[in-house]
């Protein structure tokens, strides 16, 4: 299997496993639960690995990622608590973004090429980085215009959906940058043949909170 193929069939099933938790609030805060869980042992190791023998630099690293993942839950909480029926459309709506992103930043950087966008992750390029807005764009606004009478945001969706495509991309830029210190490929091996969980939810872990906070101010 092509590793374009392995990312698409990655991502669908991330994004088909979180789309049939939303059945039920109970299954979604489950599954949140574990993604943590698995989150932060991958953080752990890639910090143990970066830091080595600098036990307190090491302890603070983890606990400060430790942090970051419970604000992450914790406002995916709130806001779906608010109303889970109605507002689990929008984080789907988000997800998609991000995935778009990804997935265009790939087939755009290996059919194109082009220009190194960044050392810090070579197969970065600036067509990858053009290819990510336009698959965000298309396959974002295609599904705000089949379930925007489901979708609560107020704001101009074009410049929402480039702007968490643009955080979702420092997100993957962030955890390659992580990699790249700890001289690591992937984060993990949970995914058979693909890496760890957090290479495949680098770019939502910054965007999704920040697009539910901007959402949620400007409501």
């Amino acid at each position: 299997m092509s590793e374009l193929k392995k990312r698409i069939f990655t991502s669908l099933f991330l994004l088909l496993t979180i789309f049939f938790s939303f059945i039920n609030s109970y299954f979604f805060y489950l599954l949140l639960f574990f993604l943590n869980f698995i989150s932060l042992d991958e953080f752990s190791k890639i910090l143990k690995k970066i830091y080595k023998n600098k036990k307190k630099i090491t302890f603070v690293a983890i606990t400060l990622s430790t942090f970051y993942m419970v604000y992450f839950s914790l406002v995916i909480i709130y806001y779906l608590n608010g109303s889970f029926e109605n507002n689990k459309y929008t984080l789907f709506f988000i997800l998609i973004i991000c995935i778009s992103t990804d997935i265009g930043g790939f087939v755009f950087g290996k059919i194109i090429g082009g220009k190194k966008l960044t050392s810090i992750s070579p197969k970065k390029t600036f067509s990858g980085l053009i290819g990510s807005f336009i698959f965000a764009l298309l396959f974002g606004f295609t599904v705000y215009k089949f379930i925007n009478n489901l979708i609560y945001i107020n704001l101009n969706i074009f410049l929402f959906i480039i702007l968490i495509s643009f955080i979702s991309q420092i997100g993957d830029l962030s955890i390659s940058y992580l990699k790249r210190m700890a001289k690591l490929k992937d984060t993990g091996n949970i995914l058979p043949g693909h890496g760890g969980i957090l290479d495949r939810i680098d770019g939502i872990l910054l965007a999704l909170p920040l697009s539910i906070i901007l959402i949620i101010i400007t409501s």
